[in-house]
């Protein structure tokens, strides 16, 4: 219960990442890189789908933490970082089966 409640307030906050942000002065949100629309949507959608590849991983717990964080605190970079240094075939649910053969 405890996993699903810190993956629901992480994809809530998520949310207002993906909001766009706009000031009555500013004008279009879009000129300031403000990742609204669009843009937030897929950052969201592939922060979404990195959250949902980590928690179920055969990773330690604290390691679990520590990828969510660095992805939910920095989604764009976080996300990079991840795919470059996870290592992620050697943390795959599946990783080390081997099928027997008869």
């Amino acid at each position: 219960m405890l996993q699903f409640t810190l993956l629901l307030q992480l994809l809530l906050a998520s949310f207002a990442f993906a909001a766009p942000i706009e000031a009555a002065d500013h004008g279009n949100a879009w000129q300031y890189g403000t990742g609204g629309g669009i843009i937030g949507l897929i950052v969201l959608i592939l922060d979404i789908i990195v959250f949902i590849e980590v928690l179920k991983s055969n990773r330690p717990p604290s390691s679990k933490i520590i990828w969510c964080l660095v992805v939910f605190l920095f989604p764009i970079v976080g996300m990079v970082i991840y795919y470059l240094f996870s290592n992620r075939d050697a943390h795959k649910t599946g990783a080390g089966y081997e099928p027997l053969t008869t």
